[in-house]
């Protein structure tokens, strides 16, 4: 704590007059004298109702109250305590411990006995003015107090001077902060660790629709709000939150919430001023087939566990600390119950007694049987044996004290007393306590169960939670008495959607949904996320409500398959057949037959029809980006040139016998300019400015077929910039459709030397072709569109080869007689002669 803040608050302790901090009494159970004396805060009596705040705050005389059976055992505790250390030998030899104990039975008490423990060793009065390191409170050390809210009080005057204030009951979270309370430390484990075990407790039974009731103070409203982080992690929905009103008749609008809800569990972190009378109302309201889970605050309280018709509100399970059986105590109780009843004064011969004693008596509490405080919850009276123990076993270490004796020679500081604290290690009854760094001992909670089957109601432990080293929660299922008939209950907003449905939230909370059954190509993943379908990847596909996806098979058209091989088969046929040609037309090229097959340009043809065969390669095995382009930008190109050579020799055809004489000089012109070449060579520039301009704008390139089918991947060719592509079918349809007009109008001539018919015949097995292709490509999305794309390829080189060089192979080597200029000339002349006697007549 800040220098300023402690001077600050010592400034106003020492404002206090000595009236509140004296203490006349000199023989009771709350003071015992000893060479080190350790403060004690219980609530021995209580203030069930307290009283209106009054214009003149006043500390209450805590005597006039009820006495507390459980706050008198925690008293009787500590007495134990210091009397057995005393006893003994070997913790704390030639030294003895003693006691200065008040009554906390209101917050107002808490400072008077704060002010009394601040109080100077020698003297009534609290100074400010003396260093930290020579200061001598009253105390070396203070255990308690109870709740959290007196620590929140008390543990910030204590820090202005380093005491040491062990608690046995004060678990709120907030009090682990080490910048706020310095010198508080607690042998009971933080509330952090009990809301954890909570929702593993509901995660544990997949309770997810709960309520949340807490009382009016720290200890409650910090548990609450760290259960509610920690059931968040689990996905459980806290339906209803609400804190428990003092009055029992405005607990109506509560309980009615509750059963509206439809909530089946109901977590009460509460104290036991509020869970108690809570409890008893429900019964008295009919709350049935309930699962209450208690915080450790009220979860072993024996008063409720017989309350008339506890049974009929439904299953009870609780957190409760680990109970540390002291043996001795019982006897001690028994001893200190009987001389009390003989020594104790009685109120009515002594009617000023009680306001002399400043909330350090007792005068019922000699008729409190022992009986009633051995059957009070032990479970923080044993930790207050702790708390005693920490402090004895810390001034052993700062007194170096061995076997046999301990060093007196140097006054003992609440700081140096501190330091040594939180190094402590010991064990007792194998519970073994430490602390850390936040002055915290290391959890370890029992599970509990109300019995309501056995005779009488009995705390059944039926599982443990502990965090030392790692996490273990355990649980015996088979233990717990569940209302239901041994079925466990369930509490949900809204029943788990079936496998393969998503949550569709409806409301606020995530545990309120309808389910939705996710698409195809989409699956659902509960754990990771249970309101979206995610989306299966490219590569992989679904049915509708797959809580998965499937791995795609990867299709493209491989070159082992049959179908492969045998076009390449067809291929090598189609190139073998070319190259004869060409051979063919070479060995015989100053003939007729091959000059009017072009000359040259039947050379340009084959070759351009050769380079298409090896163009078929590119139609087998993954595509790529080359392969793409070899497979439609070349073959564009290569087949236009062909296209163009047909049209040439069509419209030749038509020059030969139509033109020549008609329009002599048109022939003559397109004779003698060679302008069959121009015209070829324009055309492929032409194809070859669209190809690279497709290209420079967006050319073919590989394409993933993911649409067309759900388990497969068709790798294919994406065709690219649709309007360039567009443009290069609709030159190549030009081409052929001005080829067929020109081959059409020479059907009429010579029959001998009708190349008219070979070109028609060659178009019309190429049309067909790309036909049945085009409508295969728009209706049939497999693998196997590649090979009617190579049979459309193939076709229309055997169309040409076959309608158009075939033929001319044949005459010239079956033929060889109608290969002359004379059969030429002749079946010139004959034609010309039948022209114009069909013309004269």
């Amino acid at each position: 704590m800040p220098g300023l803040q402690l001077l600050g608050i010592r400034a106003w302790i020492s404002t206090f007059t000595v009236l509140f901090v004296q203490n006349v009494c000199t023989k009771s159970e709350f003071k015992l004298e000893g060479d080190y004396i350790l403060g004690g805060v219980f609530p021995v009596h209580y203030i069930s109702q307290p009283d209106p705040i009054h214009s003149i705050p006043e500390v209450p005389q805590c005597q006039r109250y009820d006495v507390s059976a459980q706050g008198y055992q925690q008293l009787q505790m500590m007495r134990f305590a210091v009397e057995e250390i005393n006893n003994q030998s070997w913790l704390l030899p030639n030294i003895t411990l003693g006691y200065n104990i008040f009554d906390s039975c209101h917050i107002f008490a808490d400072i008077i006995s704060v002010l009394n423990f601040l109080a100077r060793n020698t003297s009534h009065f609290i100074n400010v003015s003396h260093r930290i390191e020579d200061y001598e409170p009253q105390v070396l050390a203070v255990i308690g107090p109870y709740t959290s809210t007196e620590a929140f009080v008390m543990a910030p005057l204590l820090s202005s001077s380093f005491i040491p204030m062990v608690s046995h009951g004060a678990s709120s979270i907030r009090l682990s902060d080490k910048k706020q309370f310095p010198s508080f430390l607690r042998t009971i484990p933080s509330d952090q660790y009990q809301a954890r075990g909570i929702a593993l407790l509901m995660h544990k039974f997949k309770w997810k629709w709960i309520a949340l009731i807490g009382s009016d103070d720290d200890y409650s409203q910090d548990g609450l709000e760290a259960i509610q982080k920690e059931t968040a992690a689990f996905n459980i929905c806290v339906a209803y939150q609400e804190t428990i009103p003092r009055k029992t008749t405005q607990m109506h609008e509560l309980f009615h919430n509750i059963t509206l809800l439809k909530v089946s569990v109901v977590v009460v972190f509460a104290s036991e001023d509020f869970a108690v009378p809570f409890i008893k109302e429900a019964i008295a309201k009919n709350l049935r087939d309930k699962v209450w889970i208690a915080s450790e605050a009220w979860s072993m309280n024996p008063l409720l566990l017989g309350e008339p018709g506890i049974s009929s509100i439904g299953t009870i399970l609780g957190m409760a600390n680990k109970v540390i059986y002291l043996p001795g105590f019982s006897d001690f109780v028994q001893r200190l119950n009987t001389g009390m009843k003989e020594q104790q004064p009685d109120p009515t011969t002594h009617p000023s007694l009680a306001d002399e004693y400043c909330n350090q008596v007792c005068l019922n509490c000699c008729r409190t049987m022992a009986s009633a405080i051995l059957q009070e919850n032990p479970t923080y009276s044993s930790y207050i044996y702790l708390a005693v123990y920490a402090v004895a076993h810390a001034l052993h270490s700062v007194l170096g004290c061995n076997a046999t004796c301990c060093e007196r020679s140097v006054p003992v500081m609440p700081y140096e007393l501190l330091q040594e604290l939180k190094k402590v290690n010991f064990s007792v009854n194998d519970y073994k306590l430490e602390f850390d760094s936040k002055g915290d001992p290391p959890p370890l909670y029992d599970i509990i169960n109300w019995d309501f089957r056995s005779q009488p109601f009995k705390f059944t432990i039926v599982g443990s939670y502990s965090s030392d080293p790692k996490p273990v929660f355990l649980i015996h299922d088979h233990l717990i008495q569940w209302h239901d008939n041994g079925t466990i209950p369930t509490s949900v907003c809204s029943s788990d959607c079936q496998s393969g449905y998503r949550r569709l939230l409806k409301g606020i909370h995530d545990c309120c949904f309808n389910c939705e059954l996710c698409p195809k190509g989409t699956y659902i993943n509960i754990t990771a996320d249970p309101q979206h379908c995610q989306q299966c990847g490219p590569e992989e596909w679904s049915e509708k409500g797959s809580t998965s996806c499937l791995r795609r098979t990867l299709e493209f058209l491989d070159y082992s398959e049959n179908v492969s091989l045998g076009l390449l088969f067809l291929t090598t046929i189609i190139f073998a057949s070319l190259l004869a040609v060409i051979a063919i037309f070479a060995a015989h090229h100053n003939t007729p037959v091959v000059k009017s097959a072009g000359g040259p340009l039947c050379y340009f043809m084959l070759v351009c029809m050769a380079m298409c065969c090896f163009s078929i390669v590119s139609f087998f095995g993954k595509p790529n980006q080359a392969k793409c382009i070899m497979r439609n930008l070349v073959f564009s190109i290569l087949y236009t040139s062909c296209l163009a050579c047909l049209t040439v020799r069509a419209f030749q055809i038509i020059c030969v016998f139509k033109m020549a004489a008609k329009m002599p000089r048109a022939y003559s012109f397109w004779v003698k300019s060679k302008s069959q070449y121009f015209f070829v060579m324009t055309c492929v520039c032409i194809q070859i400015s669209l190809c690279t301009l497709w290209v420079g704008i967006e050319g073919p390139s590989p394409y993933n077929n993911t649409v067309s089918f759900k388990n497969q991947i068709i790798f294919s060719c994406h065709m690219g910039n649709i309007a360039i592509f567009t443009a290069v079918l609709i030159f190549i349809g030009f081409l052929g459709s001005l080829c067929f007009v020109f081959s059409y109008m020479g059907i009429g001539l010579p029959k001998n030397y009708n190349e008219a018919k070979c070109i028609t015949f060659s178009l019309l097995i190429s049309l067909f072709s790309w036909i049945s292709y085009f409508t295969a490509y728009m209706t049939y999305y497999e693998k196997y569109i590649s090979a009617f794309n190579v049979l459309s390829v193939l076709f229309s080189l055997l169309g040409i080869l076959i309608g158009y060089f075939i033929p001319k192979c044949y005459i010239i080597l079956i033929k060889p007689e109608h290969n002359t200029t004379a059969h030429f000339q002749s079946c010139i002349q004959t034609y010309t002669m039948k022209s114009t006697v069909t013309s004269t007549s």
